[in-house]
């Protein structure tokens, strides 16, 4: 009975830390969106934004995403690359643009993850 209890928590502990990673984009793909031009938005609250966030990103908080992005974004086709402090809300935020009709929309996920793959892309 316990070898069971073992492997159940295992497998908890693999869904809770990989399946929603699988809804990030690739460090490659978001790479290769940047160098051909991709928007960088930061869903986070203004006051994290200026706690610190990316070079050449635009803060646009989720609760304001609908509303504001589509005056900064017209160009519906364009890549645009989401994070967020975890990745949630820019998981949030890719779904409400998907809905508006935005094509080509990417969580990048968390702060720190965004932060890896913009500086190596910058190299």
């Amino acid at each position: 009975m316990s070898s069971t209890w073992l492997w159940l928590l295992v497998a908890v502990i693999a869904a809770v830390w990989f399946v929603p990673r699988l809804f990030f984009v690739s460090a490659e793909s978001a790479r290769a969106h940047l160098q051909q031009g991709a928007v960088l938005v930061d869903v986070r609250t203004p006051e994290e934004y200026r706690g610190g966030h990316l070079p050449n990103a635009i803060n646009i908080a989720l609760e304001e995403l609908t509303a504001r992005l589509p005056a900064r974004v017209p160009d519906r086709n364009q890549a645009v690359l989401l994070y967020c402090l975890s990745g949630a809300r820019s998981g949030l935020a890719r779904r409400q643009l998907k809905q508006l009709g935005y094509a080509n929309v990417f969580n990048l996920g968390s702060y720190p993850r965004a932060r890896r793959i913009v500086t190596a892309s910058t190299r």
